[in-house]
């Protein structure tokens, strides 16, 4: 989510409320997809790929690439939208 943005503030419960069990477990748990089942791994329409959680824009189609793991990879994403958590 881009910084600023006021949908951070959820409690668990309204992020509960508002996004699928799967949704839930991987935006909110840092959960995974299996490899290969996410609707947008073999997607490649044009336009900008948003965060399911809160709608914040994340990376344009134009640096989606084939990367051949099961996930959807993109080489760039958009200016200050993107956080990065080292594991």
């Amino acid at each position: 989510m881009a910084s600023g943005d006021s949908s951070k503030q959820r409690s668990e419960e309204e992020w509960r409320a508002v996004l699928s069990p799967e949704q839930f477990r991987i935006i909110r748990l840092k959960g995974t997809e299996l490899p290969g089942t996410g609707e947008y791994n073999k997607f490649y329409g044009d336009g900008v790929y948003n965060c399911a959680g809160c709608g914040t824009p994340l990376y344009k189609s134009t640096t989606k690439f084939d990367s051949g793991c099961g996930w959807p990879a993109f080489f760039e994403g958009l200016p200050g939208a993107i956080n990065q958590t080292y594991d």
